[in-house]
């Protein structure tokens, strides 16, 4: 990663990324394979391997699928994906901060739209496989009313993949994180994606995770608390959290003032927050997936201890390539070990019952 930071900027790297996943050019790491019995856990009526998710972002059109799954997670997620192709906002639109293991980005959900990617999603689902597949829905950036955008996305969808993210918090397309309140929520998840989900045959229903921003005020966090143990709206389960449009003061780098979603090494206190938050509103009720900030088994504990059943990451491919992966299970698994967990399930929410 170090040499291709030399010679690549942030976007021509990530491309070059998932052509390498895509085209199975990249090392085989034995280590990302090795699977630890302490990390079996069952989350959404799910066996995983390991709690480890790659999070959405990196495979934005599904067209390294089959090779992700080859790579050591427990759960891969593409997208996010847009009804229609749309470009994104202008480039440059990446920016690394290495001084901070960083990354600001204001992609805007470039996309090939649902059409192409469908197809791709369709070939490559394989409801048996052991890696829960799942899928994120954007709306485009044109769109008035987002409904339509996300009833358009259950339905190419929902029939192949093992869950939906309803994506509401990207900071980069105008007026989205705006349907964070109660009142939009409402409407988008009771109005639209639940019946849409609910037309799909039982057997093939995917579950709905809403994927929700680290920077609400706490009436925001308590009202989606509310509506993810309120049946009717059918959530399944909560992403938390999005890219942030906070700075920390601890910041070095150069690029540090860029519009954007900051992820990586600086979002990881105010995302483990706000999981701790949301396990705390929901009463652990609600099955949380960790997201922000994990490039380390003691970050993905942290985010586990504080109410996360599953966790995700993406920056930290970055900075450690693939290789991350199996560090970050192997060390999850000897820090669960040490702290007398038969199994990473024991530890969920751990925080809260024993403070560390």
């Amino acid at each position: 990663m170090p040499i291709v930071h030399r010679f690549c900027d942030g976007e021509t790297s990530h491309r070059l990324a998932v052509k390498v996943v895509k085209y199975g050019l990249y090392p085989r790491f034995g280590q990302n394979h090795r699977e630890y019995p302490e990390l079996e856990c069952e989350v959404f009526g799910h066996k995983f391997k390991n709690p480890i998710g790659l999070a959405a972002g990196f495979d934005k059109d599904g067209e390294a699928i089959e090779n992700l799954k080859k790579c050591g997670f427990g759960a891969v997620e593409i997208g996010s994906v847009t009804p229609m192709p749309q470009p994104g906002n202008p480039k440059p639109r990446v920016f690394r901060l290495l001084e901070d293991k960083g990354v600001i980005n204001r992609y805007g959900f470039n996309s090939q739209g649902v059409g192409s990617v469908s197809n791709r999603v369709r070939k490559s689902f394989d409801p048996s496989s052991p890696v829960f597949f799942g899928v994120n829905l954007g709306k485009n950036k044109a769109t008035d009313d987002a409904r339509l955008d996300y009833e358009i996305g259950v339905n190419y969808f929902g029939a192949h993949c093992d869950y939906l993210v309803i994506n509401v918090s990207s900071p980069n397309t105008p007026g989205l994180r705006s349907m964070q309140n109660k009142d939009s929520l409402k409407k988008v998840l009771m109005d639209t994606v639940r019946d849409a989900v609910n037309r799909i045959d039982s057997d093939q229903r995917p579950k709905v995770l809403l994927k929700i921003a680290p920077d609400l005020i706490d009436s925001e966090k308590r009202d989606i608390a509310d509506i993810a143990l309120d049946k009717k709206y059918g959530i399944d389960g909560l992403i938390v959290s999005n890219t942030t449009i906070s700075r920390p003061e601890s910041l070095n780098s150069g690029n540090k003032g860029e519009t954007g979603g900051l992820s990586g090494e600086p979002v990881r206190e105010i995302s483990t927050e706000c999981v701790r938050q949301m396990y705390k509103l929901t009463k652990g009720a609600v099955p949380i997936v960790g997201c922000g900030g994990v490039s380390s088994g003691a970050d993905a504990y942290e985010k586990i201890r504080a109410g996360s059943s599953l966790v995700q990451l993406y920056s930290a491919l970055v900075y450690q390539g693939f290789p991350v992966v199996g560090r970050v299970k192997r060390e999850l698994a000897e820090l669960l070990k040490k702290d007398g967990f038969a199994n990473v399930s024991e530890a969920i929410g751990a925080d809260h019952r024993t403070p560390k």
